[in-house]
């Protein structure tokens, strides 16, 4: 069986083609899978990609032996799910792998943007002389608001270690399981409440049709101002016009993104001057560069155990596929 991997490191290159070369024929490319690499895969029985390369039915079409997508991710919004399952070609995820990993991300965006760390580091960075501490004042996380959007998996982990910052806890989640409520102490609330009430809102849902722009421009007035807003879930989630209006009226005092609309613009080295081209970020570069935003590149799950996970669970799903089974399949859901 032949494996055509995108987004794949030279290190993750390497484990991969020790597990599955005696058993497979695998090939690699390290870029996001795109009409001038897509050869690679022509013959390929099984596609494995990252989040950033999109398989849909064009892609599908010039691999017509393509049986099986094996994506490297928990979400799969980059994988069309009804051409896949109408053509018959199984999907498969890694459904766990770093829920502890993107929580505590999440608290390393909350803190930085709590006691300014970003903008001190800046500070050093360009300071010659003295560096001054006005507008460095930061805030206790200890008995502030937390709201959590979506109690999966991460969602849950960011709310066991806001309670151990002494954080008050409300949810907003589709389904409510009032043992955990009780067992973490938190409260479930209604999500226009929850906007209301928090200090600081972090976002723990998939992308869906249903999620897309959940922070808009209709409700993003509604949020305490001040607050501050924290999205390690997909860019689609927040609309990148509604959240640039909060910074610049200041219902927002920060926001911390790990993911952001169009952010696969900025994986490549950032040139400030090239404005033009980050257009669709929504009033261009402004959400990177303004010091109360701390952005990283999708990162939050990334760690040395979190990547581990990530290529053992694609391995067992590859050899499971090949032995005749769908293992973590991920089926669409109807409405």
């Amino acid at each position: 069986m032949k494996i055509a991997f995108y987004e794949a490191s030279p290190s993750d290159q390497a484990y991969l083609r020790n597990l599955l070369a005696k058993e497979h024929d695998a090939v690699f490319c390290p870029e996001v899978l795109n009409d001038d690499n897509l050869s690679l895969a022509a013959d390929a029985d099984v596609l494995s990609v990252f989040i950033y390369s999109k398989v849909n039915e064009t892609v599908a079409g010039r691999i017509p032996r393509l049986k099986c997508v094996a994506t490297r991710s928990t979400g799969f919004d980059h994988v069309d799910l009804a051409f896949c399952e109408g053509a018959g070609i199984a999907v498969q995820n890694v459904p766990r792998y770093g829920e502890n990993t993107v929580a505590e991300h999440a608290f390393s965006l909350i803190l930085a943007l709590s006691r300014n760390s970003h903008k001190l580091y800046t500070r050093m960075m360009m300071a010659s002389e003295e560096i001054s501490r006005t507008g460095l004042i930061g805030f206790d996380l200890n008995g502030k608001t937390l709201g959590v959007v979506g109690a999966g998996k991460i969602g849950l982990h960011v709310i066991r270690i806001a309670k151990g910052f002494g954080m008050k806890v409300i949810v907003y989640s589709r389904s409510k399981d009032d043992f955990l409520s009780d067992l973490l102490g938190f409260e479930y609330v209604a999500f226009d409440e929850l906007l209301a009430r928090s200090d600081i809102i972090s976002l723990h849902v998939p992308l869906t049709d249903d999620t897309r722009h959940l922070i808009n421009k209709d409700n993003i007035e509604k949020i305490k101002p001040g607050a501050i807003l924290i999205n390690t879930a997909r860019g689609g989630v927040v609309c990148n016009e509604a959240l640039t209006m909060a910074l610049d009226r200041k219902i927002l005092a920060g926001a911390g993104l790990d993911a952001m609309e169009s952010e696969e613009l900025v994986q490549e080295e950032i040139d400030p001057a090239s404005t033009e081209r980050f257009a669709d970020l929504g009033g261009g570069l402004g959400l990177i560069y303004r010091d109360n935003v701390v952005f990283t590149p999708h990162i939050g799950y990334y760690s040395v155990e979190a990547l581990q996970r990530i290529l053992d669970t694609t391995v067992a799903n590859i050899h499971a596929f090949a032995a005749g089974r769908v293992l973590n399949p991920v089926v669409r859901q109807r409405k």
